[in-house]
């Protein structure tokens, strides 16, 4: 073991602190193959133990930032903003976010990713639209930010290559609770997309993957002084995800629902959801007057989307689960909800499996909601697979009682 890792790998291991210069090395390691993955899996069991301090994970951001192309938008005058969501149940807020800020004269180059588990993905749902297409070069995001003023893409594998190899080693090695890696794992890779602003949709909750506000918190100050430590205007808001957001659940039923919402008729939380996140006292007004549905419209025909045709995995079968008695609604569980849709196929347990694009959950009535009996609570959406499971799970999931 070389002289120069092996105090790197001390210093962290006794819970000292460690240069710039000394992170920046070890990335550069990491990526090049001369840091060992033991080697790596040490510094990471390290961090998760002793922690980072604010510098630390700025450099640690920083470096993994730098471990690849950092984009640029040459003769494009910004500011250039975007927003990252800490992942939830419904979550659709990027396809409404994206082309609202753009109507209201921001440039968004946002960059996404796929659903794992319970949580979906921007990119799973945009897909579920005929010819959209997530892996575009960047000559051609830089022709789409011009014209359309958004595009919602995947990250290639030359942005934040650091993050790519550090992040399975986190999942194998237990150390993905820590809160610096958190921070710099996501920072690095909004950082690398060129951008003045961020704000930051850190989601609490059952369906969330912080379970307390307090954890979400704790987060959210981490997120906020690392973005504006590496010179990024960075904003934080905490949102609740004990129910679902937006009534849809499920990739082609999402993207109706974005498309209803920027029409101007979106559920009433998704909409709120997506001004505050804005921060602008335009954005409800735009919204509702249904502009920014034709600058979606725009960015998904850049893409390669064809909205005329019928969203891929149309023609499933669908089943209403109602209240067997009147009363009020005292539970809206977003993780079994989020299950439920995940049984039926929305989501993937590997990045490598396929999903079906038209399956998901529709759920009608949330907390504190008076029903009838007989009344629809949910409407499942399927293919035929893990309707058993489903109808389980949604059984326990929404909850009619007394109030």
């Amino acid at each position: 073991m070389g002289l120069w890792i092996r105090s790197i790998l001390e210093a962290k291991r006794d819970g000292g602190l460690l240069a710039g210069p000394d992170i920046i090395r070890f990335i550069d390691g990491v990526v090049s193959g001369s840091v060992s993955r033991p080697q790596a899996a040490a510094f990471l069991s390290a961090v998760f133990i002793h922690g980072m301090t604010a510098e630390e994970t700025v450099a640690l951001t920083l470096a993994m930032r730098d471990s690849g192309v950092v984009l640029s938008w040459p003769g494009l005058t910004g500011p250039f903003v975007d927003k990252h969501s800490t992942g939830g149940v419904g979550d659709k807020v990027s396809l409404v976010l994206a082309p609202l800020w753009a109507e209201l004269g921001r440039k968004v180059p946002m960059i996404s990713g796929r659903g794992l588990g319970h949580t979906g993905g921007t990119l799973d749902k945009l897909e579920a639209i005929p010819g959209f297409s997530t892996d575009l070069p960047t000559a051609r995001l830089q022709e789409i930010l011009a014209e359309v003023g958004c595009f919602i893409c995947g990250q290639t594998d030359d942005l934040a290559p650091a993050d790519r190899i550090l992040y399975a080693l986190r999942n194998e090695t237990c150390t993905v609770p820590s809160i610096p890696l958190i921070t710099a794992s996501i920072l690095s890779k909004k950082l690398a997309e060129g951008i003045d602003e961020l704000v930051m949709d850190v989601k609490w909750g059952t369906g969330a993957f912080m379970k307390q506000r307090a954890d979400a918190e704790a987060l959210g100050a981490s997120l906020k002084a690392v973005g504006e430590g590496a010179g990024v205007a960075t904003r934080v808001v905490l949102s609740d995800m004990n129910q679902p957001l937006g009534e849809a659940v499920g990739n082609a039923l999402e993207v109706t629902e974005a498309i209803r919402c920027l029409q101007g008729d979106g559920p009433s939380d998704l909409s709120a959801l997506v001004c505050a996140l804005i921060g602008d006292s335009r954005a409800a007004e735009v919204l509702s007057s249904g502009a920014a549905y034709e600058r979606f419209a725009h960015m998904v025909t850049a893409q390669g989307g064809d909205l005329r045709a019928p969203l891929r995995g149309a023609g499933c079968e669908t089943e209403p689960l109602c209240a067997a008695r009147a009363g009020v609604i005292t539970r809206c569980d977003a993780l079994e909800v989020g299950q439920a849709a995940f049984a039926l196929g929305s989501g993937r347990a590997r990045a490598e499996q396929d999903i079906h694009p038209g399956v998901g959950v529709t759920v009608h009535h949330k907390t504190g909601a008076v029903v009838q009996a007989g009344e629809p609570l949910v409407t499942i959406t399927h293919a035929g697979h893990g309707l058993e499971a489903a109808r389980a799970l949604l059984a326990g999931a929404v909850v009619v009682g007394d109030g």
